[in-house]
């Protein structure tokens, strides 16, 4: 295994996006996103019942089985989608479901793997550093979408820096989520960015 193997995250950002923005679609897009958003809370809340299956699957054979954890990366993509078009990262509306390449801004979740029984006991403890962070930067992510929406309706394009600080902190907060959840053992990177 080459070094750059090794310190690639298991969970990583694509960003294939071309920066243009429709200004319609940009002036309506929390309207728009409503009924994504509606059913990634429904999915939410069937992926926490997901995450405490894996995580007794995990406690006692120190893996999450692949269903949970094809259920589980499914989800964190949809999320990743969503959020995208909410933030502006991407513009076409985003397809219900979550299938791997199908949006602009992506998520590569790698397959499951071993996970130390000890951090998996107490991941939800392990976990808390990593939500703070991932909050803070949830509320300066939604900022930099304030901005980039007067920057879309005007320009019909957005900024590629603020394009990319946003994609940056969207990937920590899904490797946080992955590593609450389970979908890896590996703790959230502020290291490297989205590949774009």
């Amino acid at each position: 295994m080459t070094q750059s193997q090794y310190d690639r995250h298991p969970i990583g950002l694509i960003v294939e996006d071309d920066l243009e923005r429709n200004r319609l679609t940009v002036f309506f897009r929390l309207l728009l996103a409503i009924p994504q958003l509606i059913v990634i809370v429904l999915w939410t809340i069937a992926a926490c019942f997901v995450a405490i299956i894996a995580w007794f699957a995990a406690l006692f054979t120190g893996r999450v089985p692949e269903p949970l954890h094809n259920f589980l990366a499914r989800w964190l993509r949809a999320t990743t989608h969503v959020n995208a078009y909410v933030l502006l990262l991407a513009d076409p509306w985003p397809p219900f479901g979550a299938e791997e390449g199908q949006y602009p801004v992506d998520l590569r979740v790698d397959g499951p793997e071993k996970q130390s029984r000890l951090t998996v006991f107490f991941r939800s403890l392990l976990a808390i550093p990593a939500f703070l962070l991932a909050y803070v930067f949830g509320i300066v992510n939604r900022l930099v979408a304030f901005l980039g929406w007067f920057i879309c309706l005007f320009t019909g394009r957005m900024n590629k820096g603020m394009r990319d600080l946003s994609a940056w902190m969207l990937r920590y907060e899904m490797q946080t989520y992955a590593y609450a959840t389970l979908v890896t053992g590996r703790y959230p990177s502020l290291g490297g960015g989205p590949s774009v």
